[in-house]
């Protein structure tokens, strides 16, 4: 690669752009790369030049921009981009260029490029939603992470004119998310070992209304079954994420599903269970609900109630802990305790008949809404993983680690 030398922690990142109007993105995705200490080096196709010009990469980035194989022809760019490369990100990714990449084209240099990389390889593809779903792209789509490369599905939104639907690039800041878990976990069998399995992660705190105004919820931020989701499309899953009142952006490459109380929760999770090879609870769902909600706002006044009657919700965990939808799979569950924390959880996996539960202690400045996480992982055949003040995503990992291990016996 041309320039200098990543900071300390930096890595190598070839950042190829496809001719997509979602092109523009891919300026503030090299941004990011750039702001984190990585050294990126451009490689955009012709098309891609037509939509952001080769002066803006250059300064961005901070390199030449490599944009043929004739250039400097010397340092024979079309073999050493890929050799020295850390890390290929393609964003955006055409149906022309992933059909190109499953046959193996070598007709201008980001292509060359890719033939002769050794490294993990991430791909955000955008287009029509036509384009997207023709079967032709959803079985390059499904070649091309055979091969090992992590193909992340579009996201749902507006797309050029007026069109909306599947096939708009995720956001930059989600597809940085999962190209820095790819850089600090490593490479090889990390981004293969999820890679054909479907994971469920559920996320966020569940809410039961008492009238249209107040509900029953609970502190949970959705942050760390989000950092689950991200890690497992890292690691080359599909992923299902069903999301209980959480402000938080999209993983790049899951597909959410919204809900917002304890019942929708268990009719999306039942919806998904029978395809899923892993199911992961990491939301926060409420015990109990109100037993009758008001149709109207609850008033202070003589017909006030003098006390609030609770019913208990349906046991997801348990539920589906006991009727296994598919042979081999695999259950995993949260204890979120006060106290006596790891008798609790201990006591919480016997009950639940799941495979591994990941007991942490909560409170109202503690666990929820931080970017840090302190666990201990009971496995039902009498394993203990200790998780000391990591990071929600590394936590994600911890347990992906203990999943994926199972799943390959």
């Amino acid at each position: 690669m041309s320039g200098g030398t990543p900071t300390a922690g930096g890595r190598r990142v070839v950042l190829g752009v496809c001719g997509g109007i979602a092109a523009y993105k891919a300026c503030e995705l090299l941004r990011r790369f750039t702001e984190s200490g990585h050294e990126v080096q451009v490689v955009p196709t012709a098309s891609a030049l037509k939509f952001v010009g080769e002066t803006t990469w250059a300064a961005l980035s901070g390199n030449p921009v490599a944009t043929d194989v004739w250039t400097s022809a010397h340092k024979v760019p079309h073999v050493t981009l890929g050799r020295q490369a850390d890390l290929v990100v393609v964003a955006p990714a055409t149906a022309d260029f992933l059909a190109r990449m499953v046959i193996g084209r070598s007709d201008d240099l980001l292509t060359a490029t890719l033939l002769t990389a050794r490294c993990p390889i991430v791909v955000a593809p955008a287009m029509h939603t036509e384009m997207w779903q023709h079967a032709s792209t959803q079985a390059n789509v499904a070649t091309l992470r055979e091969r090992g490369v992590i193909v992340l599905d579009p996201a749902v939104g507006r797309l050029t004119g007026s069109d909306t639907g599947i096939g708009r690039l995720p956001e930059p800041d989600e597809i940085f998310a999962v190209a820095r878990t790819v850089l600090t976990r490593g490479v090889g069998s990390l981004a293969a070992d999820l890679a054909g399995r479907h994971v469920v992660v559920t996320a966020g705190g569940t809410r039961e209304p008492l009238d249209p105004v107040r509900y029953l919820g609970n502190r949970s931020s959705g942050r760390q079954g989000y950092a689950l989701a991200r890690a497992a499309l890292a690691r080359g899953a599909e992923v299902t994420l069903i999301s209980a009142n959480a402000a938080l952006a999209d993983p790049a490459g899951a597909k959410v599903v919204r809900v917002r109380t304890a019942e929708d929760m268990r009719l999306a999770v039942e919806e998904v269970a029978a395809s899923a090879d892993s199911i992961v609870m990491a939301a926060a769902v409420a015990d109990f609900r109100p037993a009758t909600r008001a149709d109207a706002k609850i008033k202070k006044g003589a017909d006030e109630p003098d006390s609030i009657v609770l019913v208990r919700n349906p046991d997801i965990l348990a539920d589906i802990s006991a009727n296994r939808r598919r042979e081999g799979q695999m259950i995993v569950g949260f204890a979120a305790e006060t106290n006596d924390v790891l008798d609790n959880g201990r006591a919480k996996l016997a009950s639940k008949g799941c495979d591994l539960i990941v007991v942490n202690q909560v409170g109202e400045n503690l666990t929820f809404g931080a970017e840090h996480n302190t666990a201990t992982i009971l496995g039902s055949d009498g394993s203990s993983t200790s998780v000391e003040d990591v990071s929600k995503e590394d936590l994600g990992h911890a347990i992906w680690d203990l999943v994926a291990a199972r799943l390959q016996r």
